[in-house]
């Protein structure tokens, strides 16, 4: 009942304009065998009729104050780019009443109180005087998401003595919350307003992250802090040399992705439990009842398992806890022993549940230093004897001592920079970003030493790097080069020519290639703007025009439940230039149903008629096969097209947070004689990678 212009696109361009990413806490142990496909988030409770009737009316009539004071703010931008922090109230309850999110029927209060803090909010807003913004304590914040125009809270704690026009820029930890299957935004935003969280560092601002519900901030939920830190930004003075990582449970696992992965960010990385890989968590191919799946699938847990990026953390110090008889001590043993695997030990012993091997971590922070791993990786373990799955509150002063040190020891820009990737997702680190790589998905490294305008680089799996910093000659892999400048330049390019390293970036001829804004797989197409294109024409066959139907409702419906948010969703026929130039389409049906994919059909590289679906010298069957795949748009090569997929993993990762990760990588064949189920869209005849020039591999 809500006005769907609070959810729409033209809201969300409007904004940014304006402005110019039971088990409420515990992460989830590893399921012991097949478990039933329960819904989540869960189903709501019933609550009583004369609530629901009071909310309704108060959503509807809050919503369409909303919409008003949108219009009517149009000539005072400093205040429209704050009304997203009242709609996050009006969401909160809206969603809760609207998709029976209710989890208790004492939440009927909070969605009142919420009601009403909207509203004391929005009055202020049409005021002109807006005084969360100058609060101190707990601060509920919201912005518009660029990805798929979505309004996502976050949650700030400001220290008592800050000020609002104060210039020095402060510390800002971020927290990542635990699995919570019933934290819709109701129960955020309830906490939010109530509970401080587990560290509250003096002089600090932390920063809550929803991070797009229970998704252990991947994907979507990656991209939220990068959102909510812009958004930050720009109401707080935040020093970018300051910024702590965070989390427990759930989100400690979200701590190690993010702080192997962007290790170069972070002052300190504080994770507390969690995982750091999915295999050893969820003890795959141990049992015939937990089969490993297939080989892509596998190579995709390169995406997020942290355990192939430890040696990131050279970038930064690491201080991570465990309950001494918690579980989920796992993932920092795990961690701990790829560390010094990294190191040389080629068989280090785990870590066990319950033990404490000397050098591998203490309950004192004098003594909590990992022992055996690289000289330069500083790696703190602070032990909570003989706790479960909790912070010791006796263990809190110690890893905070750890982490003020380590903040106040951060350089801001290091001399020397190790960086770990397997995928042009993550391209960059530090001072030194990756243009290229010569196999995606294997490991590849790049060591760099800078000295007085020279560096010293060693590499592997490189075919083209961007040095972010003035030099004026390096050495690559053994070979010299003195850059053709006549100043010093803030960055200069090298890439690979039969076997050689060169200076600038790399040649045109490769431009078709795989890079950091357009390399897969199909996930990824999903962390920036996107728009679900529906076909309007008749398809070339009843089956696959009725499983594209089938999947694109699949797809809307999921990302609501999952991500937060209301999909992009337009015809076909109403593309226009600037849905091509902003965002990813993503393509259903056929090239006779849907008018984009027909106008691109003989750029991809796929032939589809009525009776033969041909992909990579393969011949299909077309009546009852469809082909999923990401691939370059051809209209604009800087963004993608995806054919008949959303994201990829489906209610069954729902139930572990290490189960959420891609199932399919840049292109797979479908045959719809099975049906879609709980973890694939149909019967996969065949899956795999195109090459680093998007290319359908040789057989």
């Amino acid at each position: 009942m809500t006005p769907t212009l609070l959810t729409s696109r033209s809201l969300r361009l409007t904004l940014a304009a304006a402005v110019v990413l039971g088990s409420h806490v515990f992460g989830q142990a590893p399921a012991s065998g097949p478990a039933p496909v329960k819904p989540v988030p869960p189903p709501g409770v019933q609550i009583p009729g004369g609530d629901r009737a009071e909310l309704e009316a108060g959503v509807v009539v809050f919503g369409k104050d909303i919409t008003i004071a949108r219009h009517n703010l149009q000539a005072k931008p400093e205040m429209l780019a704050l009304l997203p922090d009242v709609m996050i109230f009006h969401k909160a309850v809206d969603w809760a009443l609207r998709y029976d999110e209710f989890f208790n029927v004492k939440q009927v209060a909070t969605a009142k109180h919420l009601l009403e803090l909207g509203n004391q909010r929005l009055s202020e807003l049409r005021a002109g005087k807006p005084s969360w913004i100058s609060a101190t304590g707990l601060v509920p914040r919201g912005y518009i998401s660029k990805i798929d125009g979505s309004v996502q809270p976050y949650g700030m704690v400001i220290p008592d003595d800050w000020k609002p026009s104060e210039k020095t820029p402060r510390r800002l930890d971020f927290w990542c919350h635990g699995r919570g299957e019933n934290l819709s935004e109701l129960s955020f935003l309830d906490q939010r307003l109530t509970n401080k969280g587990e560290f509250q560092p003096a002089g600090a601002l932390v920063l809550h992250l929803y991070g797009r519900f229970c998704c252990a901030n991947k994907f979507a939920g990656e991209t939220d802090l990068f959102e909510a830190l812009e958004n930050a930004q720009t109401h707080y003075s935040i020093d970018p040399n300051k910024l702590v990582i965070r989390g427990f449970s759930m989100g400690g696992g979200s701590t190690w992705q993010f702080g192997t992965h962007f290790a170069g960010l972070w002052a300190a990385v504080q994770p507390g439990a969690g995982f750091g890989d999915t295999k050893e968590f969820m003890k795959l191919g141990l049992t015939p009842e937990r089969p490993l799946p297939p080989a892509w699938e596998q190579t995709l847990w390169k995406w997020y398992d942290s355990v192939g990026y430890v040696s990131n953390l050279a970038n930064t110090t690491t201080v991570a806890y465990s309950g001494e008889i918690d579980g989920q001590k796992e993932a920092a043993d795990i961690m701990i022993r790829f560390a010094r695997q990294e190191a040389g030990n080629a068989h280090p012993p785990m870590g066990e549940l319950g033990k404490v091997a000397p050098g591998d971590g203490s309950p004192s922070a004098a003594e909590a230093r990992v022992t055996g791993t690289a000289p330069d990786l500083a790696f703190y373990h602070v032990i909570g004897p003989q706790t479960p799955h909790k912070i010791k509150p006796e263990a809190k002063p110690e890893v905070e001592s750890l982490v003020n040190a380590a903040v106040a020891k951060h350089e801001a820009i290091p001399k020397k920079v190790r960086f770990t990737t397997y995928t042009l997702v993550y391209p960059t680190m530090e001072w030194i970003k990756i243009d290229g790589m010569e196999k995606e998905w294997e490991r590849a490294d790049i060591e760099a030493v800078a000295g007085d305008k020279t560096v010293k680089v060693q590499t592997k799996n490189v075919s083209g790097f961007t040095l972010h910093r003035g030099i004026t000659s390096a050495n690559i892999d053994g070979q010299s080069l003195v850059p053709r400048i006549t100043k010093i330049p803030s960055s200069v390019s090298f890439h690979k020519s039969n076997g050689k390293w060169e200076e600038g970036p790399l040649p045109s001829a490769t431009a078709p290639g795989k890079t950091s804004v357009v390399c897969g797989p199909i996930d990824h197409a999903f962390m920036s703007s996107f728009i679900f294109v529906r076909p309007t024409g008749q398809p070339l066959n009843a089956k696959v025009g009725a499983w594209a139907k089938g999947e694109l409702d699949h797809a809307i419906g999921f990302w609501r439940k999952v991500y937060r948010g209301d999909a992009p969703v337009k015809d076909d026929i109403a593309i226009s230039d600037d849905d091509i130039k902003y965002s990813n389409l993503i393509l259903w049906g056929d090239p006779s149903s849907n008018k984009v994919l027909a106008k691109i059909m003989a750029k991809l590289p796929v032939q589809w008629s009525a009776t033969q679906l041909a992909f990579g010298g393969t011949n299909y069957e077309a009546a009852h096969t469809a082909p999923v795949m990401i691939f370059p748009n051809p209209l604009n090569p800087a963004k993608y097209v995806v054919l008949n997929s959303g994201v990829t993993f489906r209610e069954q990762a729902l139930l572990n947070n290490a189960d959420q990760t891609p199932k399919l990588p840049d292109w797979a064949i479908i045959d719809l004689n099975t049906p879609p189920d709980a973890k694939w869209p149909g019967e996969v005849k065949a899956a795999g990678f195109f090459d680093e020039q998007w290319k359908v591999p040789a057989k």
